[in-house]
């Protein structure tokens, strides 16, 4: 039998060489520290506290502003500085909690506090994990308490931890899987806890062995889980192709992985719930993988939610001259950004930093290879979805399957005429899916 995979996909350089075997740096930050009112799928938070209000590390400062919305806590002791709008990655201007760090680290009562998730209820497990402000942490920043609540929990059978991490460069997953395996098992099993019918999968590409051989010595013993070695190529952490590889079930936009009897979450995000739920300790930090050919000593970091980018990039060594691209995230779903001085959010995972801009080449015409439709994992023709988006015929577009796509970039990586297929799917995708809210 083969290792498990999904049709479709792409061998990409991966890169990770430059940070896999550096252990985790804990950085502590310099200067204020910045919490933008969205860092989630969902709602904006509202603050509740006011410019001058001291806070402590652990301490809610901002509430989620609906059901689909997660509350903000605060990394560091302090003063609130200020309550205004600040420059994010997406490269907007978003409210936020500056906080003037007090270099103190004070933190509120209980905080760290160990506590035995077996005797927890359902319902305080649930309560904890969105008290603690978890989100998505593989990128989406979809709220985890939502994501643990199906309509029915004797309809999950599986629980996959994805640690694919299948974006190149990316090790910050890698890392935590070597570093903090017990904490992932222990937030596997709290999951667990909630879906009793349901098997643990922890999912890991097969090019991080020594992750799988770790994590299977100390799951040997348990029977409700299991370590699935998967086939390295990329999208293989996306979640629709990892429920697939899985499992064998298929999702489509339509649907979430609960309707097919799925949880999914990211290593991180496991850990996360670990930690709230076991250790009385709320989402207040990121590990952050700071890498790529214009950095001078690539490495991952352990950092408070709220540090300035900058700081992060110094901490590397700075870049060996000045880079063509900086990306928040990695290569192929990562966002570009113009400046580094936005801040560290629940949904940061990298800082990618290239002394050339590969992507920055002249497009030429179609030519029908058929690459990109070989290489789609979802079945789709990129190149006419890419065509309908330039002639904005949203009917087209839709009635083609456009929405269906999820961003990968596979398209654009293999078409030799170096074609921004995936960038203008995804335009058209977003103009869609935004009058379809609108309706």
């Amino acid at each position: 039998m083969g290792k498990s995979t999904f049709p479709g996909g792409i061998h990409t350089y991966d890169g990770k060489n430059l940070s896999k075997d550096k252990p985790t740096r804990v950085l502590l930050p310099k200067g204020n520290l910045v919490f933008p009112l969205v860092q989630h799928i969902g709602a904006p938070a509202k603050p509740i506290v006011a410019k001058g209000d001291k806070v402590l590390v652990g301490q809610k400062i901002a509430e989620a502003g609906g059901f689909i919305s997660a509350n903000i806590i605060s990394s560091v002791s302090g003063t609130v500085k200020e309550i205004e709008k600040r420059l994010t990655v997406q490269g907007n201007m978003v409210e936020s909690i500056v906080i003037e760090n007090d270099n103190e680290y004070q933190t509120i009562e209980g905080f760290g506090k160990e506590r035995d998730y077996t005797k927890l209820t359902k319902d305080e497990i649930r309560n904890i994990v969105k008290e603690a402000g978890i989100v998505g942490l593989g990128g989406a920043g979809f709220p985890t308490h939502v994501k643990l609540t199906p309509k029915d929990d004797s309809k999950i059978d599986y629980v996959i931890v994805n640690g694919a991490e299948c974006e190149p460069y990316l090790t910050s997953d890698y890392r935590m899987m070597l570093e903090e395996p017990e904490a992932i098992i222990g937030g596997l099993k709290i999951m667990l806890q909630l879906f009793e019918k349901a098997k643990g999968i922890i999912a890991v590409e097969d090019n991080k062995p020594d992750a799988i051989q770790k994590l299977r010595e100390l799951t040997a013993k348990e029977s409700r889980i299991e370590v699935r070695s998967l086939k390295t190529k990329y999208p293989q952490g996306g979640e629709r192709q990892l429920v697939y590889a899985v499992t064998g079930r298929k999702l489509n936009s339509k649907k979430l992985p609960s309707d097919v009897g799925c949880v999914v979450d990211n290593v991180d995000t496991v850990i996360s719930i670990y930690m709230a739920v076991a250790r009385s300790t709320p989402l207040i930090r990121r590990i952050v993988t700071v890498t790529g050919d214009a950095v001078k000593t690539p490495q991952n970091f352990n950092v408070a939610i709220g540090i300035d980018y900058g700081e992060l990039i110094e901490a590397a060594g700075g870049f060996i001259e000045r880079p063509e691209k900086i990306i928040s995230g990695g290569p192929m779903m990562g966002t570009a950004i113009y400046s580094t001085n936005v801040p560290v959010t629940k949904i940061t995972s990298a800082i990618t930093a290239f002394l050339h801009d590969q992507a920055a080449v002249e497009e030429s015409p179609c030519i029908r290879c058929g690459k990109c439709v070989q290489k789609c994992p979802l079945q789709l023709m990129p190149y006419q979805l890419a065509a309908l988006s330039n002639r904005s015929d949203e009917e087209g577009f839709t009635k083609l399957d456009g929405l269906e796509c999820c961003g990968c970039g596979c398209c654009s990586y293999v078409c030799p005429a170096k074609r921004s297929l995936s960038q203008s799917i995804m335009h058209m995708r977003s103009v869609v899916m935004a009058k379809k809210k609108k309706a």
